[in-house]
């Protein structure tokens, strides 16, 4: 094999390694019979979808993984895969018909469809080839669309089942519609934002005595217009004598009941309340329980109906200044108080959602709840980390039914046909002849279903359900799942429903929610805030090893990301890199490719030999708990600070050895094993080049940490801790008193145990060299020096003569005034941090940016203190 390039080219190793992994379908898997399976589905991007941080983050967790347990043995299958985006991807192509000046409704149902297909063959594969550029090994072969021929036939065959389980129905109910995108869409659809609005008290005239009233507090005006009553507590003292009236609505002048209801909170603005059974969820509730008039003032738009009166054809919110307006002419608007409350905005367009009366199809959620439910408590599946358990039981105790309808033309049309007579046919063709009716004449079902629809069937309807195939067979139900909390109630809990219904069992054993990607300030990164860091920007500039790398170095809870901290995992990419290069370079080809680590009396390499096995364990534990940032850690520390900065640098001199090239390609190969999972790039083109292509590393077994723990010597290890901490502590000396890298010292040493004195003089070679030592002197007892400055490492003292090296009296002072100012800047720390005023006010970062500068104070203060106080 050619001599290593000295620098790591990443765009040209990328670009090879991607198209070699995909050219020759190293990924895919088919069920094996005689191996154990491992599937993961990944968490189908949108089709309008470009990658961004949280794609990035999720995927090379799925990555890690499933390359782990490829390397394990296991018949690995990553399902890949796009969502149709019903919405999202309506919304773009109408942005387009809109540059023409028309609309879905000019050029019809079946002409936007081909234009929606035409866009998802065009754009709809981007997201795909981008994953690919960060190295998902995904089985791509695979890859499925929710809109697919087979996959279609899952949600159709799904609908129906429970449409003959009475499970789907369809009712007039309050739902979340949004005015922009002109569609229902589910509670969890509907995102609930703090918002600064305004409370307004209109007064209600009785009528038997128009100079009295009750008055009523609200957030939305302008569906008074739609108002039929008016509700307090039955408890409600002040309210009392009043039920037998009736109250006149202003503007309108509508004759309103006064009804008496639990749900009304006394204690809410005048404990009186507007009831628009038609624009609000509790007051449908009450409108029902009291059999009350249900008029809906607004048109799908947003705009007002004639209902509206001469409000009609306003925007809604122009309507609510109007209405506002009005009142105050007829002095019935008491007062207007600002408000902070909930809002609901479309999680699509952010529009906000109105409350709308609607017909809907529903699905009947709390007879597929009770298995999933029971499922998490029981430990069936459990989530990492386990506070979102709780999340998770919560929502599915309290679970509403679901409305899987949408009125837009992009998605899984309802298989619901109509004919004259009043039964709709729920049919998985087309029908010819009405089973009811005989009629032969149908229309089918405008709407179309839910997005999420499609996808709480992602487990196995990828894997071909509902036909029996050998794919499904093996592969389901899958292991993990790796997905953020947001869509924990959009979608982990709707699969696990779905699993447990449709294939009697749960469709993964764990789920695996990871952090938020936040910029430095710790604000969620979005187009919107201009914030957001693009995965293929830096991969352009450091490398996808290096983004990879730093996602999960910081990863673990939320992830506070700013450009710079990817330098870190460029950094380490060449340090790999690097250190290849010169073992490379000096090791024999008969010495790169040994099955195990040399027998050898060289304790440097009795250590490194040990300190791998050690990690490997910490690492393969770290993973099993899907505690990655853990694992990543163990192998940097290992790799860079063990490997490279000890024992190549102890040994780069005694490279004639053989049994030295033997040990350190040795521990490079396994190393290169280790990392793979998390820096797929750079290790495969390393293994390529020390074992002269044998095998791809991606198919390479995972080091066994168990079968090796024989190579473990304790002994090698705790004297070769000693060993450093000694070298750390003399370069401690020389950084402390700043003598020159060039200039040699005395050290004295002495140490009363035989294992000691040998350590010493058996690594006496190293140690001059790593502290520049002129030379080793071993004694019983410390002679006694003036001007000297002397430590002690376990059972070893040492002493540094420092006479004629720096001007002790100056550098004693000058450690004194440090420390006095060190000691300034903490009272200054403690004050603010004990200041609540500051607590309470400051960004979490800049308080946690604090306690780090206190704890580095106080260390360096502890440090200059055991420094004077070890100066004779």
């Amino acid at each position: 094999m050619s001599e290593l390039p000295p620098r790591f080219n990443f765009t040209e190793v990328e670009a090879k390694w991607g198209k070699t992994w995909e050219d020759n379908q190293i990924f895919h898997a088919t069920p094996k019979p005689g191996k154990k399976p491992y599937s993961i589905v990944i968490p189908p991007p949108n089709v309008t979808g470009i990658l961004h941080m949280g794609h990035a983050l999720n995927n090379t967790l799925q990555d890690i993984m499933i390359r782990y347990k490829r390397m394990n043995g296991f018949e690995t299958c990553w399902m890949a895969g796009t969502d149709h985006a019903g919405i999202a991807t309506q919304n773009v192509v109408e942005k387009q018909l809109a540059k023409e000046g028309k609309t879905r409704y000019d050029i019809g149902r079946d002409e936007m469809l081909k234009r929606l297909w035409s866009w998802k063959e065009q754009y709809g594969g981007t997201i795909i080839n981008q994953l690919k550029k960060i190295g998902s090994s995904c089985d791509w072969p695979r890859t499925r669309f929710t809109m697919d021929d087979g996959y279609s036939d899952a949600v159709q065959e799904v609908f129906i089942r429970l449409y003959e389980k009475d499970l789907i129905y369809r009712g007039k109910r309050i739902i979340n519609w949004c005015p922009r995108c002109q569609t229902a869409l589910s509670d969890e659809e509907a995102e609930h934002k703090e918002t600064q609005g305004n409370l307004y008290y209109i007064k209600y005239p009785f009528k038997d005595d128009l100079n009295k009233f009750i008055t009523v507090a609200t957030t939305r005006p302008e569906t008074m217009l739609g108002d039929v009553a008016v509700a307090v507590n039955p408890n409600d003292e002040r309210y009392k004598g009043t039920l037998d009236k009736k109250l006149i609505l202003p503007i309108l002048n509508r004759e309103l009941r006064i009804i008496k209801d639990e749900l009304i909170d006394p204690a809410f603005g005048t404990g009186a309340v507007k009831v628009t059974p038609a624009h609000d969820p509790n007051d449908f509730v009450m409108g029902t329980r009291h059999k009350l008039d249900f008029i809906n003032i607004m048109n799908p738009d947003g705009t007002l109906n004639e209902e509206a009166g001469r409000f009609a054809k306003m925007d809604r919110f122009k309507a609510r200044a109007a209405v506002i307006e009005e009142l105050k002419n007829l002095e019935l608007l008491e007062k207007i108080e600002p408000h902070t409350h909930a809002v609901g905005h479309c999680y699509r367009c952010n529009t906000v959602v109105e409350p709308y009366l609607s017909w809907q199809w529903f699905v009947k959620m709390k007879p597929l709840a009770e298995p999933a439910l029971k499922a998490v408590v029981d430990g069936t599946i459990k989530f990492h980390p386990d506070r979102w358990t709780k999340v998770y039981t919560n929502w599915m105790e309290n679970i509403q039914d679901w409305c899987i309808s949408r009125q837009i033309w992009w998605g899984h049309r309802i298989p619901i046909w109509y004919c004259d007579c009043p039964k709709p046919i729920a049919s998985r063709t087309a029908p010819t002849k009405c089973p009811n009716c005989g009629g032969t004449k149908f229309t089918q079902d405008e709407d179309v279903l839910d997005t999420w629809f499609s996808s709480w069937l992602w487990p196995f309807a990828t894997f071909g359900w509902p036909k029996d195939n050998a794919d499904l067979k093996f592969f389901y139900p899958t292991n993990s799942l790796f997905t953020a909390s947001e869509i924990i109630f959009f979608w982990v809990s709707r699969m696990v429903m779905a699993g447990y219904e449709f294939m009697g069992e749960a469709p993964f054993k764990d789920v695996y929610i990871h952090g938020t990607v936040r910029d430095a300030k710790g604000r969620k990164m979005s187009k919107s805030l201009g914030n957001a860091l693009d995965p293929l920007e830096i991969i352009n500039e450091y490398g996808a090893d290096a983004l990879r790398f730093s996602l999960i170095m910081n990863s673990g809870q939320d992830l506070f990301i700013s450009k710079e901290k990817f330098e870190g995992g460029r950094n380490f990419a060449n340090k790999i890199w690097n250190a290849s290069r010169l073992v490379l370079l000096n090791t024999k080809p008969e010495n790169k490719n040994i099955p195990q680590p040399p027998v050898t009396n060289d304790l440097a390499s009795q250590w490194i030999v040990s300190e791998f096995y050690l990690t490997l364990a910490k690492v393969m534990n770290a993973i099993d708990d899907y505690r990655f940032s853990e694992a990543e850690n163990a192998i940097y520390d290992f790799f860079w600070k063990n490997y490279c900065d000890w024992y190549l640098e102890i040994s780069k001199n005694k490279f004639s050895d053989e049994k030295i090239q033997q040990t350190a390609c040795f521990i490079l190969k396994e190393s290169l094993r280790m990392m793979h999972p998390f820096m797929p790039f750079v290790t495969e083109e390393l293994w390529q080049n020390i074992t002269e292509g044998e095998k791809p590393l991606s198919l390479e077994n995972w080091p066994s940490a168990k079968t090796n723990i024989k190579f473990v010597n304790p002994d090698a290890v705790k004297q070769m801790e000693t060993l450093i901490n000694l070298v750390s502590a003399i370069r401690n000396v020389r950084s402390q008193f700043n003598i020159k890298p060039q200039e040699s010292i005395e050290c004295h040493f002495s140490a009363n145990d035989t294992q000691s004195k040998n350590l010493l003089n058996s690594n006496a070679e190293a140690l001059q060299a790593l502290v520049k030592i002129k030379d080793v002197q071993v004694h019983d007892s410390l002679p006694a020096m003036k001007d000297a400055v002397a430590g002690v490492v376990d059972s070893i003292k040492f002493i540094v003569p420092l006479s004629g090296l720096v001007d002790l009296a100056k550098e004693k002072e000058k450690m004194r005034q440090e420390i006095t100012l060190a000691e300034k800047s903490i009272a200054g720390i403690s004050q603010r941090l004990s200041n609540e005023a500051f607590t309470s006010k400051a960004p979490a970062e800049i308080i946690e940016k604090e306690q780090a500068t206190l704890t580095q104070r106080q260390q360096r203060i502890k440090e200059l203190e055991e420094v004077l106080e070890n100066l004779n």
